[in-house]
């Protein structure tokens, strides 16, 4: 801690970080021993942190993550999406197909950002918004694969007609962005993806996840 910080706010922030981390949720002991505090800190922390919504105890007297914190969320895909447009447009235009990046939400695949190639006489419709399961499409199998694979390892997924008949997908995930899972990708009409696609992809979430740091 510097003379410019505030102890109570970076308790309250490291509080928040904890609960975010278990689907149980935690006791106050069990926050007081993590912390390194006493109880009676721990229950003003959370205390004030339910008065804004973003902790939540249960009957059991656990605390979990309140729904507060999905207001702030919702400000969180515009700035994501800002910084991650010019590594898209550049793929897109490069690829000539459209070009994706997709967050977790919940357990699905949400595409926060499109962009679409300009020159091309045809090309897939792919919204902002559009949501499927992460275990279905490049996008989310690429995020599942991240999970299971070393944080500094990267690689792409392919597949084929799995959310759109006809359309192949490429995507690679975002690495080393803290607080932020998803994928970077590609979408075209095509039977197979043409082989420099995959590694123009990890380039691409390589980029975005540079500008999100």
């Amino acid at each position: 801690m510097t003379a410019e910080t505030s102890q109570t706010l970076d308790r309250g922030l490291r509080v928040l970080k904890l609960l975010a981390d278990t689907d149980h949720g935690l006791t106050v002991t069990e926050l007081s021993n993590k912390l390194g505090v006493n109880r009676t800190v721990v229950y003003r922390l959370l205390a004030t942190l339910e008065q804004h919504a973003l902790v939540r105890r249960d009957l059991g007297g656990r605390a979990r993550v309140g729904l507060g914190v999905l207001r702030l969320g919702r400000q969180v895909h515009p700035l994501v999406r800002e910084a991650a447009l010019p590594a898209l447009r550049s793929l897109a235009e490069d690829i000539g197909a459209t070009a994706h990046l997709t967050l977790v939400d919940g357990t699905d695949a949400l595409a926060v950002a499109v962009v679409e190639p300009t020159w091309t006489d045809y090309h897939v419709a792919y919204r902002a918004g559009f949501r499927h399961p992460l275990d279905r499409g490049a996008a989310g199998r690429a995020i599942l694969a991240a999970r299971r694979q070393a944080a500094d390892e990267p690689g792409y997924t392919l597949t084929h007609g799995e959310l759109e008949a006809g359309a192949s997908g490429a995507a690679a995930p975002l690495l080393g962005v803290t607080g932020v899972e998803g994928s970077v990708g590609v979408v075209m009409l095509a039977d197979a993806v043409p082989e420099r696609v995959g590694p123009r992809v990890v380039d691409a979430a390589r980029e975005v996840a540079e500008a999100l740091r």
